[in-house]
């Protein structure tokens, strides 16, 4: 039923719905070695178990990635997130999931979720601690407002364009996704002194050699949302062509599999910053390697979200709130730090930086299973 399922989870698979509102979900807890699950939330017509099975695997690496002591885990919900009806199918779902929320998994913000979702997630509950990212006014962290994950993106890609040799300011940088990572991420790069030359969202892609101005690009987008392409002007090309345009730096942020094995052959950047979760197939990630394009794998890139969520989980009991510039510093520090760290094992070990990523969160995670007794101990030979 699942494409995961091996030594390391996952460890429980709860599938809801609800007949009245036509609500389907799961939440995947997938590994608890190094702490509690902690993951993202996302709703989406099309979600399925096997996709939120592949995003609590990734989880699971990423709060080993930043050595965060929480564990993987992901939920989604089968429903249009545009539809009136979305709060009450929100509702359904938690409800649904009572017994595991918050004790055994909190709820946190993804595709298709917003930070007064996270607030509506704590009422139905009765439970402050069910969700993290609620509004500040809530006394939350509203990572999702505060644009951590895109910020974490394009830090990463500044420590890795400094690794190649590519420097980052002066350089041009495309963005597929125009949401919640790649506005945010689109945000840092400028004030970087990067030229962000293309972006794109379920519209279209808006793109201009010379940088667009980004400055109105996020006004009109606060204004239209996914609109932005069509109400900013200037030469718009088709979907897909934004990983395409000639650019030293691709960050994908949209969603998973859009890099395909040959799709990767023809890519022009020097580097892909995986600013959303699974953008490249294993294939893909091969290919991109053997050309010499340097990759900063999903759970080392986007991995600003789960340091602000650790800041968020801290806060939830209690009146303490995080200030922003300790979030960002944090972030920066861990992200920039764990870049440099994999690009140059990837290098020692002439290994993707996938692999490379990879095998130091499983060597994390699988000393909190032997420490907890889980797996046997490995002994010396």
């Amino acid at each position: 039923m699942f494409e995961l399922i091996d030594e390391w989870g996952p460890e429980k698979v709860v599938v809801v719905s609800d007949s009245r509102t036509g609500m389907r979900g799961a939440l995947v807890i997938d590994n608890t070695a190094r702490g509690m699950g902690k993951g993202g939330t996302r709703m989406s017509p099309t979600v399925s178990v096997a996709e939120v099975a592949r995003l609590a695997r990734v989880m699971t690496w990423k709060w080993a990635g930043v050595d965060l002591f929480y564990g993987g885990a992901k939920a989604g919900i089968r429903f249009d997130p545009a539809s009136p009806d979305k709060e009450a199918a929100l509702r359904a779902f938690v409800r649904r999931l009572s017994n595991e929320v918050p004790r055994e998994y909190v709820l946190g913000l993804d595709m298709g979720l917003t930070e007064r979702d996270a607030a509506i997630v704590q009422d139905e509950l009765g439970d402050r601690g069910a969700a993290v990212g609620t509004p500040a006014e809530l006394g939350g962290v509203p990572y999702d407002e505060l644009g951590v994950t895109g910020f974490g993106v394009a830090e990463t890609a500044c420590a890795a364009s400094a690794v190649i040799g590519v420097p980052l300011a002066g350089a041009r940088v495309s963005v597929q996704g125009f949401g919640a990572v790649g506005w945010a991420a689109a945000r840092r790069f400028a004030e970087l002194g990067a030229s962000v030359v293309a972006v794109s969202t379920v519209e279209g892609v808006l793109h201009d050699p010379s940088g667009l101005d980004l400055a109105r690009l996020l006004e009109l987008r606060a204004e239209h949302g996914d609109a932005v392409v069509r109400s900013y002007g200037g030469t718009v090309l088709a979907s897909g062509e934004e990983l395409l345009v000639d650019a030293e730096v691709l960050v994908p942020a949209a969603v998973q599999d859009v890099i395909s094995e040959e799709l990767a052959g023809q890519v022009k950047a020097r580097l892909v910053v995986e600013g959303a979760n699974l953008p490249t197939t294993p294939a893909a990630q091969q290919v991109l390697a053997e050309r010499g394009i340097a990759v900063v794998p999903d759970f080392v890139a986007n991995a600003g979200g789960v340091v602000a969520a650790g800041f968020a989980m801290d806060a939830r009991y209690s009146a303490f709130r995080p200030e922003p510039a300790e979030i960002f510093a944090t972030i920066s520090a861990k992200l920039r730090a764990n870049t440099e760290l994999v690009l140059a094992e990837a290098a020692r070990r002439r290994c993707t930086t996938h692999v490379a990523a990879r095998e130091l969160a499983q060597g994390r995670v699988r000393t909190a299973m032997e420490l907890r007794g889980r797996i046997s101990t490995r002994t010396g030979g």
